[in-house]
C-alpha cells in the first residue's frame, strides 16, 4: 500500500496537479483583495479556498505516509509543513493578522518545481559570499556617510544634516532613486560635489551590484557542475553494471572480461608455439 501511495505522489501528473492547485489558490487570494469580488462571490471564494487547503493537507499526509523518515529529512518538506501549518492557524480574534499570511501558500511553488528549487539552493549556497559583499557595502556606506556629513551638512541639512540622514540619503542614491536631484541640490552650493556623487554611484551601484550578481551566478554554475558530475558518474556506473547491481557488480564484470581476454591470449600463444614447432 505504501509503495502504491509513493508511486502516486511521485508521479508527474500528481505534481502537475499540485502546481495547478497552488496557482489557482494564488489567483483566489488575489481576487479576495477586491471588495467588489468579495461582495459578489465571497462565500464561493472562501469555500474554494477551504477545499484547496484541505487538499494540501491530504497531499502532505500522503507524502508523510509514503516517504516516512525521508520526508522529515528533506528541508523542502519542512518548508511545506510550515506553509500549510500557517494556513491552518485560526484567523479570528488575536490571530486575525495571520490571515494575510495565507498568501505564503503560493511559495509552495518553490518546493514543487525543480528548477525553482535549484535556483533557491544556489542562492543559499551563495549566502557566505554575499554576506562578505554586504559587509563591504555597509562599510562603504558608513565611510561615505561620514564624509558626506562633514562636507555637505552646512549646505544641505535635509539630506546630510547628521549621520543617520546621510546614511539614508546615500542608500537612496545607491538604489538610483532620484540621486540626480540630490546631487544638483548640493552642487548649487558646492559645484565640485559631482565628483563625490559620481564616484559613489560607480562604486556602490555598478561595482557592488555586479559583485552580488557574480557570486550568485558562480554558485548556480557550481551547482550545475556538481549535478552534471553526479549524472555522469551515475552513467559510468550504469554502463559498468547493466544489471543494476551497483559498483561492486560492475567491477566483477570487468574482472571477468579481463580473465576471458587473458585466457584467449594464452590460447593464441599456445597455437603460435605449436605452429612454430
Amino acid at each position: 500500500m505504501r509503495e502504491r501511495v509513493r508511486s502516486l505522489v511521485d508521479a508527474s501528473w500528481f505534481q502537475s496537479g499540485v502546481i495547478t492547485l497552488i496557482l489557482v489558490n494564488g489567483v483566489i487570494l488575489g481576487v479576495e483583495t477586491s471588495p467588489r469580488a468579495m461582495a459578489a462571490h465571497g462565500e464561493l471564494l472562501h469555500a474554494v479556498d477551504v477545499v484547496i487547503l484541505f487538499l494540501f493537507v491530504v497531499e502532505l499526509g500522503m507524502r508523510m505516509y509514503a516517504h516516512r523518515g525521508e520526508f522529515w529529512r528533506d528541508p523542502w518538506s519542512w518548508f511545506d509543513v510550515v506553509i500549510v501549518g500557517i494556513a491552518l492557524l485560526p484567523t479570528s480574534g488575536p490571530f486575525a493578522v495571520l490571515r494575510v499570511l495565507r498568501v505564503l501558500r503560493v511559495l509552495r511553488l518553490l518546493s514543487v518545481i525543480p528548477s525553482l528549487r535549484h535556483v533557491v539552493a544556489g542562492l543559499f549556497r551563495a549566502l557566505p559570499g554575499m554576506m562578505s559583499i554586504l559587509f563591504l557595502v555597509m562599510l562603504l556606506l558608513y565611510v561615505s556617510a561620514v564624509m558626506a556629513t562633514k562636507l555637505f551638512a552646512d549646505v544641505s541639512p535635509d539630506y546630510f544634516g547628521d549621520l543617520p540622514s546621510s546614511l539614508f540619503t546615500l542608500f537612496q542614491i545607491a538604489t538610483a532613486d532620484g540621486w540626480g536631484g540630490i546631487a544638483k541640490d548640493v552642487m548649487e552650493h558646492r559645484p565640485t560635489a559631482w565628483v563625490f556623487f559620481v564616484v559613489f554611484v560607480l562604486v556602490s551601484t555598478l561595482v557592488a551590484l555586479n559583485l552580488f550578481i557574480a557570486v550568485a551566478v558562480e554558485a548556480l554554475e557550481k551547482d550545475d557542475g556538481d549535478q552534471s558530475r553526479e549524472e555522469g558518474g551515475g552513467g559510468v556506473l550504469a554502463g559498468a553494471a547493466p544489471d543494476g547491481g551497483g559498483p561492486d557488480s560492475g567491477h566483477a564484470v570487468i574482472l571477468a572480461e579481463l580473465r576471458a581476454l587473458r585466457a584467449e591470449v594464452a590460447v593464441l600463444r599456445r597455437e603460435q608455439e605449436g605452429l612454430r614447432s
